[in-house]
């Protein structure tokens, strides 16, 4: 398995947090892969084979090959059909709003194919990235493409910038009435400007982000212990730190940790 990050260009670093390949040969039993809410939407190329969604009641989906996955609120579980090569573009929280020709809200939890959302020019960016011969081509294409729908897009909202970044440096660890104020916008018109320009409602975010930081304890080793974990993580106790566990990856700290957990870590927001 190959995987790889790479930095956006310096005028698109306000929108684009990463971007990242995946490579890897097909297997004779191939495992599911448990993708976890981490508060940013991707833009995702299939440029190898694609991949099974699964979806309630055990059913299954294939996914479309070039899509846009809305901001996740549960895990999302996945399994690749033959050989993984996929190119996918992750945006800050708030990155994508630019973009964006559906409502974000609308989007949440589904893989929207890119034209129904760019129309022709999304069947046209499909092209060239599918048949792009390396990495590099396929960040200069998409840059293009991203750098030239910005000229007629919506900036993003300042506010709505600030209190991620606010949200992010706490750890998710800071109440709405404390974003709010620090904000110093009515508690009510801060989740308004979060919904339309995220998908998400500040108290969504933060306990998605503050899971996230406990994930990166357990995959740095620093703690496997549930109490110290709910304690880093200032869960008001142990019991609240499993049921936020369960709400965004399915399963318990204990069903989790193992082997589970070294197979999904490249899908975790964990830098």
């Amino acid at each position: 398995m190959n995987y790889q990050v790479f930095e956006p260009h310096p005028n698109l670093s306000s929108y684009v947090k990463c971007y990242w390949s995946l490579e890897s040969l097909k297997t004779e039993n191939p495992q599911r892969q448990i993708i976890i809410p981490d508060g940013c939407m991707e833009m995702v190329f299939h440029y190898g084979d694609l991949y099974r969604q699964y979806i309630s009641s055990g059913k299954s989906i294939i996914q479309p090959r070039c899509f846009v996955i809305g901001q996740l609120t549960q895990p999302l579980e996945i399994e690749p059909t033959g050989q993984t090569g996929i190119f996918s573009v992750r945006f800050h929280p708030e990155g994508f709003t630019p973009f964006a020709s559906l409502s974000i809200r609308e989007m949440e939890n589904r893989a929207i194919d890119l034209e129904k959302l760019f129309g022709a020019d999304g069947l046209e960016i499909d092209k060239r990235i599918l048949s792009a011969n390396s990495t590099a081509a396929r960040i200069q294409a998409i840059e293009t493409f991203l750098t030239a729908r910005l000229t007629t897009s919506e900036s993003i909202d300042r506010m709505v910038k600030s209190t991620v970044d606010t949200i992010l440096t706490a750890n998710g660890q800071l109440s709405i009435n404390e974003l709010s104020a620090q904000a110093n916008i009515n508690r009510r018109q801060l989740e308004r400007k979060f919904a339309a320009h995220i998908g998400l409602s500040p108290k969504q975010l933060s306990k998605i982000i503050r899971l996230q930081a406990t994930l990166k304890l357990l995959l740095d080793n620093k703690s496997s212990k549930l109490t110290t974990l709910a304690y880093q993580g200032e869960y008001y106790d142990q019991a609240h730190f499993i049921k936020d566990f369960k709400e965004f990856t399915g399963q318990t700290p204990k069903e989790f940790y193992g082997d589970k957990l070294k197979m999904s870590a490249l899908f975790y927001n964990v830098e």
